[in-house]
């Protein structure tokens, strides 16, 4: 079976670990407030610092009249074997070893004053202080301020209200275990402590009872009631404890002598006497720490069931947010390929129909493109004075002879170069809603979110591409219109039946060549025939467009972009994948807490059941 000592040693080298990455808190129970340890609660002068420095056997706490203790004192105590000297270490400092205790309590003054200032103020934000020494029991004791019932001078209102709430933090928790100090020379029915103890633990199941000032307790009284449990029952032995007197303070008398001291009262005590084997300072100590050893036992399931529930959530959220990447250039090529494969993915869902999107494609076509082409000023163009002013033209000095085959030829080009805008701007519309869909598609891909620069060279690279694509498209559109206006469909002028004109006489004098119906019929035969054309246009275009910019984006989108990077050396791809600074620290916190759980879980199993 495992001794006390290496059990409880654990918990204490755990419970400093959580400290070290700041897992004590948030939401639900944390591994450190699984884990027990015992609270110091008691009045203002009660005592509570002199039975610390007994049980620890070393002068090491600030002293002084009203509020000392401002802030909590987290004091883990380690056992050491042989001679090794004796120390002290704050976490505040992780590499300076105390070995003069006045020093101790020098630094732990300095540091309460760093936060609260030169006042009386109190702060919940702990100091952590482990003391190692062959003469302690492996325990962690927090130093709470002590309760008070009205407020000095210097401190606000609410000191009273706020001590209590600072403490009740801490002896509500389950897994805490009270120690309650109390004076002798003090009504146990007026005790803070115990009063305090009650209200949070009403069967005394966590809650140790502890008598101090024994000594100065007036002539003829005792504190036998308590001691035994008549006055307040717990179900566990209260504690008596004699605490140095002033005089051996101020003479610094030595811990270890004033334990000797203290046990040598009890054993010559008339009152105390029979009770003198389970009375003292080194007693309560043993006491705590094999309590802390049964409470540790009893909590082994429930240890193990929160660290392996936390052990998945850090796993989940490490898959989350990605594992850390191989440092070769191999792992980090195929890390950027897993990256961009994803992106393309996602990318295809949005033009396939798979995410919203794609859907605006169509709707330049079917909406931008036929809009476009009915706000042309065809009208204008094929106006009778105009065709009038373009036939007149066409033929120069010398008038056609049977039809103005050059009027129409200049009209029909005429109109066709309105085509031009309609189609480069479909074009445009294109670009815009997949650069669009690049942006979303970047934005909604997981994988990337940890890599900026990456997200950025994958960007770049798909609006490059984007550009080349669209440059492709703009030429296509307009080469559909220029052949349009290259070789007219002769088929359908043959068609037209020639009208005779009425109310003309072709043989007689016209100064503007034509008569008003025929300009008119004209204008109505090109517009017939731009009508053929904008239709067939209107299902062109989009097929140019689709090909050469949609079918090409799903296609090769980073094509050039995989190109480049196949030949780029590792410290380049190593720059490719720069984390965001503040995700990197949360995935080596997280590491480090997934290491912290799984060390505490093997090492709590191969301890534990030994």
């Amino acid at each position: 079976m495992a001794t006390m000592e290496s059990l409880i040693g654990l918990v204490n080298r755990i419970q400093r670990a959580c400290t070290v990455l700041g897992d004590h808190g948030g939401e639900g129970m944390s591994l450190w407030e699984a884990l027990p340890s015992v609270a110091v609660v008691g009045g203002q002068s009660s005592g509570k610092s002199s039975v610390l420095e007994s049980v620890v056997g070393r002068d090491f706490l600030p002293r002084g009249s009203g509020i000392v203790t401002r802030r909590p004192l987290v004091l883990q105590l380690h056992k050491t074997e042989g001679n090794q000297p004796e120390y002290a270490e704050f976490l505040h400092a992780p590499k300076k070893r105390f070995t003069d205790f006045a020093s101790v309590r020098k630094e732990i003054a300095d540091e309460t004053d760093r936060i609260t200032g030169k006042t009386k103020q109190i702060s919940n934000f702990p100091i952590h202080l482990s003391i190692y020494s062959r003469n302690v029991v492996n325990l962690t004791l927090i130093d709470l301020p002590g309760l008070t019932k009205v407020a000095v001078e210097g401190q606000p209102e609410s000191i009273v209200e706020d001590i209590e709430h600072m403490v009740r933090s801490y002896v509500e928790k389950p897994n805490c275990i009270i120690l309650a100090i109390s004076p002798a020379n003090q009504d146990i029915a007026t005790s803070d402590a115990i009063k305090l103890a009650r209200e949070v633990d009403p069967t005394g199941e966590r809650t140790f009872g502890v008598v101090t000032k024994l000594d100065l307790m007036d002539k003829g009284t005792n504190a036998l009631d308590v001691l035994e449990g008549r006055a307040y029952r717990l179900q566990h032995p209260w504690v008596g404890i004699v605490n140095r007197s002033q005089a051996d303070i101020n003479k610094n008398v030595d811990m270890i002598a004033a334990r000797r001291k203290e046990q040598e009262y009890f054993e010559s005590s008339p009152e105390y006497g029979h009770l003198a084997h389970k009375m003292g300072s080194e007693y309560l100590a043993k006491l705590l720490s094999q309590h802390l050893e049964t409470v540790i036992r009893q909590r082994i399931p429930s240890i193990i069931a929160l660290i392996n529930k936390t052990i998945d959530e850090l796993n989940a959220e490490l898959d989350r947010i990605g594992r850390p990447i191989g440092v070769d250039g191999g792992a980090q090529l195929y890390t950027i390929l897993e990256m961009c494969r994803a992106f393309d993915r996602i990318f295809k869902e949005h033009l396939d129909g798979g995410r919203p999107g794609g859907d605006r494609i169509y709707g330049v076509f079917d909406n931008q493109l036929p809009a476009a082409f009915k706000k042309l000023p065809l009208d204008r163009h094929l106006s009778q004075h105009n065709v009038r002013k373009v036939i007149a033209e066409a033929d120069g000095y010398q008038p056609h002879l049977i039809a103005p085959e050059q009027g129409y030829r200049r009209l029909i080009d005429g109109s066709l170069g309105y085509f031009k805008g309609p189609a480069e701007a479909s074009v445009d519309a294109v670009h815009f809603v997949l650069k669009e869909l690049v942006r979303k598609s970047i934005a909604e891909t997981q994988e990337l979110k940890r890599f900026p620069s990456l997200q950025s060279d994958i960007a770049n690279a798909a609006n490059e591409a984007l550009e080349r694509f669209r440059d492709e498209s703009r030429k296509s559109v307009l080469r559909l219109v220029d052949m349009e206006s290259t070789y007219l469909t002769v088929e359908f002028f043959r068609k037209l039946q020639l009208e005779p004109e009425k109310n003309s006489n072709p043989s007689g004098p016209n100064m503007d060549r034509y008569s008003d119906n025929h300009l008119r019929r004209i204008g109505s035969n090109v517009t017939a025939y731009i009508g053929m054309v904008c239709d067939t246009l209107k299902n062109s275009i989009p097929k140019a467009v689709v090909y050469c910019q949609v079918r090409e984006a799903k296609r090769s989108l980073l094509n050039h972009f995989y190109a480049q990077i196949g030949r780029r050396e590792k410290e380049q791809l190593g720059k490719m994948l720069d984390e965001d600074p503040s995700l990197m620290e949360k995935r080596e916190t997280i590491a480090k807490r997934l290491e912290l759980y799984k060390s505490a879980r093997d090492e709590i199993d191969s301890v534990a059941w030994k």
